[in-house]
Formats: structure tokens, sequence, C-alpha cells
């Protein structure tokens, strides 16, 4: 059964929509309704349906503008428009937000059950072919692979990138040398509710299914996780990278009933800086929570820097990824679980040093990008003696790592939060002020941004900048001669009948009532 939130101005026909529809029939439930566009995406951000039915000319955000808006907060969630005829040449600027349908006004109800039943194949087919199985091309695997793996090219510089470039071209990754692309890394992971693995290398056409729509690239399946390398212009990147990986993990939530981890790297200028790429992407998934999806960029939780460390073995990938995203107890008990089965092995002090020297390039590696303090560094050099001192000194240097990354965790999001506060405080005033604008001003995610609004103050961006403009406007309509219109303007909003809406909304009474009573 999919769910639908119908919109549209006229009460008589969207609720003759509504009533008249046997929608459990033809595969739906209506979870909302709404009058005009602003209701419409507070209802698809809250109830998340797969298909929004929505009139292309709607009050204070037009059809055209909740597409986009809906794209960026719900990117899993179908759209079609009811338009009158007159309208066909404006709604055709909706084609870039994949618009599933697009019905002329008037309609029967005959015939609007009929388009819905086709709706309803249509994400059939979606969540289907989501599920359905690729053929790899290992041309273009055998490509990528050592690209991505290799910590040692044979070539290097100017000459190199040209190689890489021409050999992009001869198998079909680019279609000329001649771009402006740059590149970056996803690494992604599907896990059960029970927390186990399930990243079939078949999820691959999934993939491919939603970042064929938004940019070049190439994905395929490696050691429980899915790998793809983007290929893109600066604005592309800016654009669409954080909806095509929210759409990922809505859709796998959506579609599949399971958990999606995704590591995103930074965008790399050359094709050559793949394998830098593909690091960052690992890192960045180590810091996913098990048990709930999540979107890590790299840029987000560690500070650049050019530590090029060799790929850790798999007790220092699990290490490095409890330190992260683990708890204090998980880490404790895994390494004491490590050192005891060292104990008991021939040349155990030898394995012990040798193993502990591997995992301090990793910790080092971690305490480097959360903390300055050279005390702290110096005491990895501190590990000389018997095995069980060795372990007790090198697990309190883990866990005070851990408290590094977990407190700079904490603070980087009141920082980052109160940085977005600050920015809602002065631009408030701005029509355009938007949860993209403000995260690109202080050079993190979007998607990353809105989860740290809402863990830090249980409310979302846009909550946030209507508290904040209504407000404002409160003490304006109650402290000033100002009319309302200026008002409206003063606090962003271009449409004075828009603003007495939010207004009244938030105050529950409109703006003109308020100073009446005052009075």
């Amino acid at each position: 059964m999919y769910t639908i939130v119908v919109a549209d101005d006229e009460e008589e026909l969207r609720r003759a929509i509504i009533r008249k529809i046997d929608w459990e029939s033809i595969g739906f439930q209506v979870v909302g309704e709404a009058e005009n566009g602003i209701e419409a995406l507070e209802l698809v951000e809250r109830m998340e349906p797969d298909l929004l039915l929505t009139d292309i000319r709607m009050p204070f955000v037009s059809g055209i503008e909740l597409a986009r808006q809906v794209r960026e907060v719900r990117p899993t969630t179908q759209i079609a428009f009811l338009s009158g005829f007159d309208e066909f040449s404006y709604a055709q600027q909706a084609i870039q937000y994949n618009i599933i349908s697009y019905m002329l006004k008037p309609i029967t109800m005959v015939d609007l059950t009929e388009e819905l039943k086709k709706i309803k194949l249509k994400i059939d087919g979606i969540f289907a072919e989501f599920d359905a199985r690729k053929h790899d091309n290992p041309d273009l695997q055998q490509f990528f692979l050592p690209l991505l793996l290799d910590d040692y090219a044979s070539f290097e510089g100017q000459d190199r990138e040209e190689l890489l470039q021409e050999q992009a071209v001869g198998n079909g990754f680019l279609k000329d040398r001649n771009n402006a692309f740059q590149y970056a890394v996803l690494a992604i992971t599907v896990e059960d509710t029970n927390g186990k693995n399930r990243t079939r290398p078949e999820l691959v056409h999934s993939v491919d299914m939603i970042l064929q729509k938004y940019m070049k690239h190439y994905s395929f399946a490696m050691d429980g996780r899915i790998i793809a390398v983007l290929a893109a212009t600066t604005s592309t990147f800016d654009r669409y990278l954080h909806i095509a990986v929210g759409e990922m993990v809505q859709s796998t939530e959506r579609i599949l009933k399971m958990h999606c981890h995704i590591g995103v790297s930074r965008i790399r200028e050359h094709l050559g800086e793949c394998h830098e790429a593909y690091r960052g992407a690992m890192s960045a998934l180590g810091y996913c929570t098990p048990g709930e999806s999540g979107i890590h960029y790299i840029a987000d939780e560690e500070r650049d820097n050019t530590m090029d460390m060799e790929l850790a073995a798999e007790c220092v990938t699990q290490m490095e990824n409890l330190i992260r995203g683990g708890s204090r107890e998980e880490l404790e008990n895994y390494l004491k679980d490590v050192f005891g089965k060292l104990e008991v092995q021939q040349d155990a002090a030898l394995k012990c040093k040798f193993l502990i020297f591997r995992m301090s390039s990793a910790l080092i590696r971690i305490a480097y990008t959360v903390t300055e303090d050279s005390a702290l560094l110096q005491r990895f050099a501190m590990l000389e003696g018997p095995i069980r001192e060795s372990r007790d000194r090198f697990t309190a240097l883990c866990l005070e790592v851990w408290e590094l990354v977990n407190a700079g965790k904490k603070k980087s999001s009141q920082i980052l939060c109160e940085k977005a506060k600050q920015i809602i405080d002065k631009e408030y005033g701005d029509p355009s002020l938007s949860l993209v604008g403000v995260s690109n001003s202080i050079h993190v995610s979007p998607n990353y941004l809105s989860a740290l609004i809402k863990k830090e103050t249980g409310s979302s961006f846009v909550d946030l900048l209507t508290k904040k403009r209504i407000e404002t406007a409160r003490e304006l309509v109650l402290g000033s001669s100002m009319k309302m219109r200026e008002i409206a303007e003063r606090c962003g909003y271009s449409d004075q009948h828009y603003f007495s809406y939010c207004f009244k909304k938030y105050c529950g009474v409109s703006p003109n009532a308020m100073r009446q009573e005052k009075e």
C-alpha cells in the first residue's frame, strides 16, 4: 500500500478527490491533505508519502517551487500535477523534478482513478527496479580497482592524469578529456534491522538507478560494500549530491526496509586522486552508527590533512570504526579480546609490538584530526614493556582518543548549529535564505546540517527560520506603526498574504487582529 498526500487550494475539489476515490482498491492510502504549498511541504516532510498529488497553481508556494523543495527534503516522494490546460508551458519547468504524471483539469473521478492506477504501476516498477540485478562492466572495474586501492602509482603528475583521462575515455566512463569534471567516491553499506550487513552485489543496480538521474558515475560491489565513483561539475555536486545520497537512504528504508550507511569523500580535482577519495569515503563510513541509517561526509567529520596512511588491516579498521561510531564499552571489550588472543600465540611479544605499531599509526591519525595536544601525541611512544602493560597503556590511549572524538562531535555540532542560528538571526529578512545556502556558507553538507539542527534543537531549519521571522514580526506589529506590507518584507516575506497565513498559524491570530487587540 502506497501513501499519498493530496494538495489543492480548491477545498471542494480536494474533498471530492479524497472522498469519492476508492483509494484502498487501487493501492493507496491518503495520509494527509493540504490547502497550500506550505502545508503540503510540511506534510511531505512529516508523513514521508510515496506520492504527492498537487495542483500546479498553489497559494504561497507554487507547484514548481513545491516540487523543488520536495526534492530537497524527500527525493523519493513521487509528484503528480493537476493543472489547467493554459498552464502547460508553465508545467514544462517541472520536467527537471522527475514528475511522474501530469493531468489536465477538469478531470472526472473515473479518469483520475485510471491515472492513479497507472501511477501505481509506475511506482511498482520503480520499487522493483531498485531491487533488480545488474551485470557489471568488467573493463571499467579493472580500471577503477587499482585506481582506488593502489597506494603506489608508477607514474605521477600531469602525465599520470592525462593517461588516466585517456583510459577513462577508452573505457566509456568519460566522453572526452576536455571536461570540467571533479570527482568523488561514495562507500555504501546496507544492513537489516538486526545490524547484519546485507550489501549484496545486486544492489549496485539500485545505486545506479538513482545516480543516473543526477551525474556521471560508475559503481560496483566490493567486499560487502558498494563503491561509486562520481564525476560532475562543481555546480552539479553542489546542487545534487546531497539529494542523491538522501534518495538512496530513503529508498533503502522505504523499499528494502533496511538501513543504509553512506560515506562521502571530499570532492577531488583530478581523477588520479580517487585513491584519496576512496580512503576518505571509507573513513566517513566508519562514523555511521549501527542500527540507524546515516550519511557522513568526511569533510564534515574531520579537518583535512595531508597524512596518507597505509591501508589498515581488519583489526585496525574495526578499532577505527569503534572509536568513531561505537560505544566506550565496545571499544574496550574489542581491544581486550584482540590482545587476549595474542597472549596465547607463538612470538606473542613480537606480534603484540607489531600490532600496536599498526594500530598506533591509525590511532595517531584519528587523534591528529581532533586535537592539537602534543603531549597526547608524544605518549604514543610509551608503549614498551610486557604484553599486558602495553595492552593497558594502549587501551587507555584508545579510550582517551574516543573521548576526544565524541567531545569533538558534540562541540562541533554546537558550533555549527550556533553558526547556522547566527546566519538566521542576521539574514532572516532575505526571502531566498535556505538550508542549502546556509550549509554552503558554513562549508558543510545540507544533509549534515539538517541532521545536526534537528538533533541539537529538536526543530528543523525551516522551523527555526519561521520562528525568528514571526517573533520579529510580532515585535514590529506590537511595537511599531509600520504597515503590514512593510513588516512582511522586513521579515523575509514577499507575499503579504503568505505572511499573514504564517503569522496566524504561529501566533493564533492574524497580525491585524493582534494590533487591534493591543489598541
